[in-house]
């Protein structure tokens, strides 16, 4: 195989990971979004049920924070690490840096 044939075969699998990689990324971001829809259409549901049956107790702040407590770690999952600088990256990173401090 010559250096060239060699050169676009790296090229394309470099390029196929990108896109695997970019469609995971797409997929996630869609999860996200489609649980954050799901729990504010979810929500005046369970409140309207509440303050209809039993509204001398307003039990549904137990689903609210709970849930939200819930899509908060999602969206930190999917967003948040990155902007606190613990994406998935940083393991590699910190590694990398481990190796370098223990050559010296």
């Amino acid at each position: 195989m010559n250096k060239i044939t060699s050169n676009k075969m790296q090229q394309d699998y470099t390029q196929q990971k990108r896109y695997i990689r970019a469609q995971k990324r797409v997929k996630e971001i869609k999860g996200f979004y489609t649980h954050f829809a799901v729990y504010c259409l979810v929500t005046p549901l369970i409140i309207f049920v509440n303050l209809t049956f039993v509204p001398q107790f307003h039990w549904f702040w137990f689903s609210v924070f709970g849930w939200g407590l819930g899509i908060f770690f999602h969206w930190l999952a999917v967003f948040g690490f990155h902007l606190i600088g613990f994406g998935k990256n940083w393991e590699q990173k910190k590694i990398k840096e481990f190796m370098i401090e223990n050559n010296k």
